[in-house]
């Protein structure tokens, strides 16, 4: 796949797309562009040309931000109305990206604040480097997170820590993070990391993209239900699976002690 985008750098490496945010002299912070572009990436992954992409990495230039939040010089003229327009648009990006048939990792380098953070937590998880920071300052503007933290943090980390770093606008190193489990994993470098998370997808590619894509839907969907919901719904993904093309691949596949040669069906 490829496409060019204002505020966005993209390299594809097979079935391996990694998005780079381009603003380093902003700390890579969200403007209105940022989200145009991300957007347009994520329907352009959606798209014909953009189905042999398997996994995707999001980052941010240099080693200093993933994003450190929203742009604030656009924030402070907007009133109510555009503000919830402006929220709106970064809620939609975010709920299409972590709705996506397949594994997005945020690869968060230095600060993942606000806006920052709520783009990470929108991806299916999280790895970092010893120098990442996390937080969710928007109470110290007298404003509260508008991207989606105030419902995926909770999720992630459960309710208690959530309301305590939204309360305080606290911000936490990379050993935090993962002790609480925002973080799946900390690397000394950047590069260190990208290569770990680049690992990390080839292992997902490797394993059938149909079957992928249920789990990722039926985990997202159980979020939340009554244990008695959730295994219904289990249940029923399970027995949806045996209609796929994936299913019989690698269940003969298995019986013959060969390598599944599976074809996202």
């Amino acid at each position: 796949m490829e496409k060019t985008y204002e505020t966005l750098q993209l390299e594809c490496l097979g079935e391996l797309a990694t998005i780079v945010i381009n603003r380093p002299g902003s700390l890579n912070a969200l403007n209105t562009q940022v989200v145009a572009d991300l957007a347009q990436f994520v329907a352009d992954i959606r798209s014909p040309e953009g189905q042999e992409v398997r996994s995707i990495l999001i980052t941010g230039a240099g080693e200093k931000a993933f994003a450190a939040g929203a742009d604030i010089r656009e924030l402070a003229s907007m009133g109510p109305d555009e503000a919830e327009a402006h929220s709106a648009a970064m809620q939609d990006l975010t709920r299409v990206l972590e709705t996506l048939d397949l594994p997005v990792i945020a690869c968060v380098n230095g600060f993942a604040l606000g806006g920052g953070l709520e783009l990470a937590l929108a991806c299916d998880f999280i790895y970092a480097t010893q120098n990442a920071k996390f937080g969710l300052p928007e109470v110290g503007l007298g404003l509260i997170p508008g991207f989606g933290g105030t419902v995926r943090l909770p999720q992630r980390v459960g309710p208690g820590r959530a309301k305590e770093l939204i309360y305080t606008g606290r911000s936490i190193g990379a050993a935090e993070a993962l002790r609480i489990g925002l973080a799946n994993a900390v690397f000394a470098t950047k590069d260190d990391m990208l290569d770990a998370a680049a690992a990390t997808c080839r292992e997902i590619s490797a394993k059938s993209p149909a079957a992928v894509a249920n789990a990722k839907r039926t985990v997202d969907a159980a979020l939340g239900l009554p244990t008695g919901e959730g295994l219904r719904l289990e249940r029923r993904a399970f027995g949806q699976a045996f209609t796929t093309l994936d299913s019989r691949i690698g269940r003969e596949a298995f019986l013959d002690k060969v390598a599944p040669a599976f074809t996202g069906h």
